[in-house]
C-alpha cells in the first residue's frame, strides 16, 4: 500500500512538471526567452545584440555605482568635517580653480569612456545588414501580422485565449493543445515566427493603425511600428528554443494582450516548416522560387 501510495504521488508530480519543449516540424525546442517570475536581471541573450547590450549595461552599471559611492563618501565627509561644531569658523573664498577644473574634466572624461563603448553597439542595431530571411511585422489592435516576404505568405497571430485576462479552463486546454503550460499564459500566442538558427533576420517594422512596438528582450531588439513608416529592425539567433516578446508601446486598452512568440530552430526543421507554410498560407512554392532566381 505504501509502495503504491509513492508511485501514485510520483506519478501525480510528473504530470504537473511544466513543459519544457515543443516540437517544430519533429524538433524538440526548449523554451528559453521568457520572464521568471521575481526576476531582475536579463533574459539569457540568444544573440551577439543582446550580449553586448548587457555588457554594456553591466559596465555602466560599475561606473555609476562607483560615482554614487564617490557622492555619498563626500557628502558624508562634508557633513562631518564642516559642520557647526567642527568648523565653527566658515571659510569665506568664493571658488576653487582645481576642483572646478576637475568636476569639468572628469565627468568629459567619464561620457567619453561611455560613449566609446555604447557608439558601436548603437551603429551594430542600426546598420541592418543583408538579410537571410526578410518578415515583415505589422501592428494591429491588438495583434500582430507577419509576412515572410521572400516566400508570398502572410498569418496573424493572436495571444492564446485572446479576449480573456483571466486564466479559465477553456484558455488552459487551448494552451495545452499547443504544447504549453498555464505559466505561459499572457505570453504564448496560437502562431508563431519561425526562423532558422545563425541566420540573418531582417524584420519589418510598421503599424496599421495607432504605435505598436516589436520586441524580443532575449535578441536585444526592439522597434516602433509607426503607421505609415516601415522601419527595420535585425537578429541573428544564436542559440534555438522558444522565445517570447511584448508590444513595448502604450496602444489601447488591450496593449498588454498582445504578445510575441519566436521559435529558432535547426535549418532543417525551418525547411520543413516552411513547405508546409507555404501550402497552408497558399505562398510561393520554392520550386517556383528557385526557377525564377535561376
Amino acid at each position: 500500500m505504501r509502495l503504491l501510495t509513492i508511485l501514485t504521488g510520483f506519478a501525480l508530480w510528473c504530470a504537473a512538471l511544466p513543459a519544457t519543449a515543443q516540437t517544430v516540424a519533429g524538433q524538440d525546442l526548449e523554451i528559453i526567452g521568457k520572464p521568471i517570475e521575481r526576476g531582475i536581471g536579463f533574459q539569457p541573450a540568444a544573440t551577439k545584440l543582446a550580449a553586448d547590450l548587457q555588457w554594456l549595461d553591466g559596465m555602466v552599471l560599475v561606473i555609476i555605482t562607483i560615482i554614487s559611492l564617490f557622492v555619498v563618501t563626500l557628502l558624508g565627509w562634508c557633513i562631518i568635517r564642516f559642520n557647526r561644531r567642527a568648523n565653527p569658523t566658515p571659510a569665506t573664498f568664493t571658488h576653487n580653480t582645481p576642483i572646478e577644473v576637475a568636476w569639468t574634466i572628469l565627468p568629459i572624461g567619464i561620457l567619453v569612456l561611455i560613449g566609446a563603448y555604447s557608439l558601436p553597439v548603437l551603429f551594430e542595431q542600426q546598420e541592418i545588414p543583408e538579410a537571410d530571411i526578410t518578415i515583415k511585422a505589422t501592428g494591429y489592435q491588438w495583434y500582430w501580422g507577419y509576412e515572410y516576404v521572400d516566400h508570398g505568405f502572410e498569418f496573424e497571430s493572436f495571444m492564446v485565449g485572446q479576449g480573456e485576462n483571466r486564466l479559465t479552463p477553456a484558455v488552459s486546454q487551448e494552451l495545452a493543445d499547443l504544447g504549453y503550460t498555464d505559466a505561459e499564459f499572457l505570453l504564448a500566442t496560437d502562431t508563431a515566427v519561425v526562423v532558422p538558427v545563425g541566420k540573418t533576420i531582417v524584420v519589418q517594422v510598421t503599424g496599421a493603425d495607432v504605435i505598436h512596438s516589436w520586441t524580443i528582450p532575449a535578441f536585444g531588439v526592439k522597434q516602433d511600428a509607426v503607421p505609415g513608416r516601415l522601419a527595420e529592425l535585425w537578429f541573428a539567433a544564436e542559440k534555438e528554443g522558444i522565445y517570447f516578446g511584448q508590444c513595448s508601446e502604450l496602444c489601447g486598452k488591450d496593449h498588454a494582450y498582445m504578445p510575441i512568440t519566436v521559435k529558432v530552430v535547426s535549418e532543417e526543421a525551418y525547411e520543413a516548416w516552411l513547405s508546409g507554410a507555404i501550402d497552408e498560407y497558399a505562398g510561393v512554392p520554392q520550386a517556383i522560387e528557385l526557377a525564377s532566381a535561376e
